[in-house]
């Protein structure tokens, strides 16, 4: 699967952005779906993913640095993984990137990079004070 990153830019603190993901080659809907970001001169960290349940339902995970601040969805329709970033932080200044879990992913592990094998090619966010 191919994956294709989008919506960053410069905001200033307190403001938004929403990041879109789109997949392609094969489809989505059933797996582990995440966001990630790496600011310089640090380690990748996770921000956010979202695991399908049964049926239609899905179930989120955040980091707690971003809680109750991010927000993440996805349109099974468009193949489409979305990021709504609100109450923007000069800390949340770094490249984010997308990525599909693997399909033995559990939820223990969610957060573990590691168990993702599909990344997009990331999306710079620069939040200025």
């Amino acid at each position: 699967v191919q994956l294709q990153a989008s919506g960053g830019g410069l905001v200033q603190a307190g403001g938004s952005l929403r990041l879109s993901c789109v997949a392609s080659g094969r489809t989505i809907g059933r797996n582990v779906l995440g966001w990630f970001r790496q600011a310089p001169g640090k380690e990748r960290e996770f921000v956010a993913a979202s695991r399908p349940l049964t049926g239609s339902a899905y179930t989120t995970y955040y980091a707690d640095s971003v809680k109750g601040r991010f927000t993440i969805s996805r349109d099974n329709a468009k193949n489409t993984v979305f990021l709504q970033m609100n109450s923007l932080k000069p800390e949340d200044t770094a490249v984010y990137y997308c990525a599909v879990g693997r399909g033995s992913l559990i939820s223990s592990s969610i957060r573990n990079g590691e168990q993702y094998d599909s990344w997009g090619q990331g999306t710079q966010v620069t939040v200025s004070s």
